[in-house]
């Protein structure tokens, strides 16, 4: 395989997870009946250009098609990310009613509901045609297509060229990175701001979240790889910060290299610095992650194990990508844990992709009364907890497997 940024040719391995069916293809009761497609699922690291990446095997048209059910407003912590981003960015920019913002993989309109609140005219682009509706739903403009350099000049030419552009955790998810940064070059009017959010590769090793790692993530990415890709297609990175969200994201800023004139702020060369310094442009850096998502599959198999001896009811919280990547390398099925709980009916009444543990709602889990809830978001955790703190009204518990097996009595 060949890097999908500079096209050198990839020998480094990472992490090899076996294979999976596509994380968010949720069963039907009536795809049950039927098979799935499994791919392999293998990351590997560029030694020319440092990005990390996930094996070709799935098309985006088949990991992000009209049933695509992740609706990101179905978390309140991620809502309140999005209004404060669009405070800030208005008060940074001064975007007001003569603006323009474009919002590259809009979701349901999580974001743009903020932008749109505020009395800036803005749009989105979203492919998943469920996504698409909710967000239209909302009173949202949006644009149903995938992004790249054709659609951002149809768009520039009609006039429709912003000055804010958002893309958050979408930079991971397309295939070809290349023609989807020279977009937003294409796109950003010549004074024009682009920001990108996404999980930062450094946690993702430092914290062993190899949940994380699925197939709709074909990139796994740093400062280092990100600044380069961006400088190879006319954009240039001015400012970046740190983020809790996702267990631990970027925010990058962009402008044009033919004409964007902000400098670059001190927090680039620090961060970069700090890269090097952890040893992210050498290969030992990539080596040990593997054997990290051994211990953790381990230890979650010894924790289900146990509890099915000693009798106690498990459940499980959330049924997210990251749950599926984890329940399909530990190879864990409704025999170890019945169901999931999840918000969003759209996943509600299927069941898990591979490991077939069927999805229900918020109230399945007051009745069954279980002894210990598994939160597969583990990034959420402080969210659901929250929401479900009447489990330790029958003495139930919270466990988390990342970075490692937990039950909540444990923590200090």
């Amino acid at each position: 395989m060949k890097c999908r940024h500079c096209a050198k040719d990839l020998r480094l391995p990472f992490l090899d997870l076996g294979s999976a069916p596509p994380s968010n293809a949720y069963l039907s009761e009536a795809a049950l009946r039927g098979p799935e497609t499994w791919y392999p699922l293998r990351l590997l690291v560029c030694e020319a250009c440092w990005l990390v990446q996930t094996e070709d095997h799935a098309g985006r048209e088949q990991l992000f098609d009209a049933d695509y059910a992740y609706f990101s407003s179905y978390s309140s912590s991620w809502l309140a990310h999005a209004k404060a981003y669009v405070q800030a960015m208005r008060e940074r920019l001064g975007l007001n009613a003569q603006s323009c913002v474009a919002e590259v993989a809009a979701n349901d309109g999580y974001l743009l509901q903020y932008v749109r609140e505020a009395g800036v005219p803005c749009y989105g682009i979203e492919p998943t045609a469920s996504t698409a509706a909710a967000a239209r739903a909302k009173g949202i403009e949006i644009v149903e297509r995938f992004f790249g350099v054709a659609l951002a000049r149809e768009l520039a030419a009609a006039g429709r060229q912003a000055d804010l552009t958002a893309a958050n955790n979408v930079l991971a998810h397309v295939p070809d990175i290349n023609d989807f940064v020279g977009g937003f070059a294409v796109l950003l009017k010549e004074q024009g701001v682009a920001t990108f959010e996404f999980p930062h590769l450094l946690r993702m090793v430092q914290e062993c979240q190899f949940d994380t790692a699925y197939h709709e993530h074909y990139s796994y990415l740093s400062l280092t790889a990100v600044q380069r890709i961006f400088a190879a297609n006319g954009l240039r990175v001015f400012d970046v910060e740190e983020l809790p969200t996702h267990g631990g994201s970027l925010r990058v800023f962009a402008q044009r290299s033919d004409a964007g004139q902000r400098p670059v702020a001190p927090a680039v060369a620090t961060l970069l610095a700090r890269e090097q310094a952890a040893g992210m442009t050498a290969p030992a850096f990539y080596a040990g992650f593997q054997r990290e998502a051994e211990r953790i599959k381990h230890e979650l198999l010894e924790f289900l194990l146990q509890a099915k001896r000693e009798g106690l009811k498990v459940g499980a919280y959330g049924a997210a990508a990251k749950g599926n990547t984890l329940m399909n390398f530990a190879g864990v099925r409704p025999d170890l844990l019945p169901y999931v709980v999840d918000l969003n009916p759209a996943k509600q009444g299927k069941s898990m992709p591979g490991s077939r543990i069927p999805i229900v709602d918020e109230a399945y889990l007051r009745r069954d009364r279980p002894d210990r809830v598994l939160i597969l978001p583990w990034n959420l955790r402080t969210e659901i907890t929250a929401q479900l703190t009447y489990i330790r009204e029958w003495g139930g518990r919270f466990v988390t497997a990342v970075p490692r097996l937990t039950v909540d009595q444990d923590r200090p």
